[in-house]
């Protein structure tokens, strides 16, 4: 097993903690390439011997787009196409790579389905789209095959909750911790298809081992159901304060967000009948493992 990654929105520390847990002898079998994938020649040594390559880096942030948006576009859009091109030339089994939710743009039906979509609502959204016409031209001109995951607001454990850009559970659970004020986008009715992070590894692995006939598709990976920010808010102090760890404060409202959509709920039927994807954690499950890792790891606990 090799793993790619430069670390721009990661740490070294994730893969530190893992190491213990899968024991010496899985550990030594795994080769890790401190690489960036706009580097060709990293992307071409990562997958030489590979039968399957798992593609999740991404710059995946919609507000760090509209600020950087060449620097999205390099990193989502070149870097997909280098690691597209040097499996293909390695002649890879199959690609499954991470597409997203927010294809789905101005769309206005929910639950959304994979043969319906809007107009991309930021430069993050048109890049994770350009990924995925890439994948279809390369399935139509090489008859390489390519399995695409529309992720749906992932979370877990060891998620940053720092920088502007953190993602909205760990940065809200961290800000609990620490007694900080929690601020909302909009007047807090926006709601999101959150889906835990083993549902994720889940459908990754059935992709990668479905049949041929499940190739050259995109699947919406989520729970099917709608969480707003405020029920968000409630849950993970509710969650905090079974743990000892009390919230006593209101969240401050903000502004919309631009290039966010409103609403997002999945339609999860195709995954389930076509990679036998069925979700083993629910949104409450995954609050709980999470706030159980993020309070430990704000008491020093080794997790």
């Amino acid at each position: 097993m090799i793993g790619l990654d430069n670390f721009a929105t990661g740490h070294r520390r994730n893969l530190d903690q893992l190491e213990p847990l899968v024991g010496l002898e899985n550990w030594e079998s795994f080769t890790f390439l401190q690489r960036d994938i706009r580097d060709r020649a990293a992307c071409e040594t990562a997958v030489k011997g590979v039968d399957y390559v798992l593609h999740q880096a991404a710059l995946g942030s919609v507000p760090q787009s509209l600020d950087e948006p060449l620097e999205s576009y390099d990193v989502n859009v070149t870097g997909f196409l280098n690691m597209l091109e040097a499996a293909r030339r390695a002649r890879v089994k199959r690609l499954v790579y991470a597409a997203s939710s927010s294809v789905y743009g101005d769309h206005p039906e929910l639950p959304q389905r994979e043969d319906r979509i809007g107009n991309p609502l930021s430069p993050y959204a048109a890049s994770k789209l350009t990924n995925e016409i890439y994948a279809g031209v390369y399935a139509r001109c090489y008859g390489f095959p390519a399995v695409g995951l529309r992720y749906f607001n992932v979370f877990g454990p060891r998620q940053d909750p720092n920088g502007a850009y953190a993602a909205v559970i760990p940065k809200w659970t961290a800000t609990m911790i620490a007694g900080e004020a929690v601020s909302i986008n909009g007047d807090g009715t926006t709601s999101r298809d959150f889906c835990y992070i083993a549902n994720v590894v889940q459908a990754n692995l059935r992709a990668a081992l479905a049949d041929d006939s499940a190739c050259n598709q995109v699947y919406n990976i989520a729970l099917g159901e709608r969480t707003s920010l405020n029920e968000l808010f409630a849950q993970i102090r509710e969650g905090l304060a079974k743990r000892q760890c009390r919230y006593g404060r209101d969240p401050v409202y903000q502004e919309f967000r631009a290039g966010d959509v409103h609403h997002s709920q999945a339609d999860i039927s195709m995954a389930g009948e076509r990679l036998g994807y069925l979700p083993t954690h629910s949104m409450s499950a995954g609050i709980e493992d999470v706030l159980s890792w993020y309070i430990g790891s704000s008491r020093g606990e080794d997790r």
